[in-house]
């Protein structure tokens, strides 16, 4: 049977969240934000997402720990799903260890710290920011061990999963710690450049609370060229979602952010049609318009 917090129940964990200064914003009932509504999307270029004051428009940028915005986000969408933005806003590294793809938690490099059981049968491990940039990456750190970081969100308790109908749930009841330096280093990007980043102060820029755009878009683009065959569409799709959520923030133009995304495609042997869905898919997650794909 499906177990469904009610609305009251996401507010206290939200503010919860809230007081140990964690951003916390709402997604629906499919892990993914909440659409933008029409005055963002049909605003232009200059609409800044993290100056937005809409409730739960662009993501992660709605995040907040304002008690009123968050009971104000509960209270018109007491069925969504919690989201804590990760990363340098909220202090907080995510190592998310999903079994039915391989994942493992490695002991020697991941102490243990906070735990979440997930819904879908694995871990979330909670670990402070060390202050230097972390990007988030998919199989970095092995097959079936994603890691949300500077740039990404985590679904948090006591939100339900979308497919089993199971809450995530703390488990464990120890506190944070910090990142061991063989973990931190082991989640710094490939020095090699798998795929060339569009270049130049007009192309990337620091916005939105992104620091190090090149080194972000890098991230995203070295996990798809990285990907093991038979998960590279799906790799290129969480990496077009990664780039959709850089051009929502201004830190690159949408136009070389499509063709980053196709280049790297292309490399890792997809076809113009794979390209394309998946970046259109990818960036319609975001609520993101895509335009001018060219795979």
């Amino acid at each position: 049977m499906e177990h469904r917090p009610d609305s009251q129940a996401l507010l206290r964990n939200a503010i919860r969240y809230a007081e140990h200064g964690w951003p916390v914003f709402l997604l629906g009932r499919t892990k993914r934000p909440l659409a933008n509504c029409d005055a963002c999307k049909d605003a232009g270029a200059e609409h800044d997402p993290a100056a937005c004051g809409c409730l739960t428009c662009h993501g992660f940028y709605a995040a907040t720990t304002d008690a009123e915005r968050l009971t104000a986000m509960c209270a018109a969408n007491p069925r969504g799903m919690l989201a804590i933005r990760t990363g340098a806003p909220s202090g907080v590294v995510v190592v998310d260890i999903d079994p039915a793809h391989g994942g493992r938690i490695d002991s020697a490099l991941m102490p243990q710290t906070a735990c979440v059981a997930t819904g879908s049968g694995g871990w979330h491990l909670y670990y402070l920011h060390p202050g230097t940039a972390v990007l988030c990456s998919q199989g970095r750190l092995g097959a079936g061990v994603d890691v949300r970081a500077d740039g990404g969100y985590v679904v948090a308790p006591p939100s339900v999963h979308p497919r089993t109908g199971r809450p995530y749930r703390w488990v464990g009841g120890r506190a944070l710690v910090e990142m061991p330096p063989a973990l931190v280093e082991a989640c710094r990007p490939n020095e090699a450049p798998a795929a060339t980043p569009p270049t130049g102060p007009t192309l990337l820029r620091s916005a939105g609370g992104i620091s190090s755009p090149q080194a972000l878009l890098k991230s995203h683009l070295d996990a798809v060229a990285n990907a093991p065959e038979g998960k590279r569409r799906t790799t290129l799709y969480g990496a077009a979602r990664g780039v959709a959520r850089m051009v929502a923030a201004g830190a690159i133009d949408q136009a070389d952010a499509l063709a980053a995304l196709a280049d790297a495609g292309r490399t890792a042997g997809q076809t113009p049609r794979e390209i394309r869905n998946a970046i259109t898919g990818g960036f319609r997650a975001e609520s993101v318009a895509t335009e001018g794909i060219a795979a």
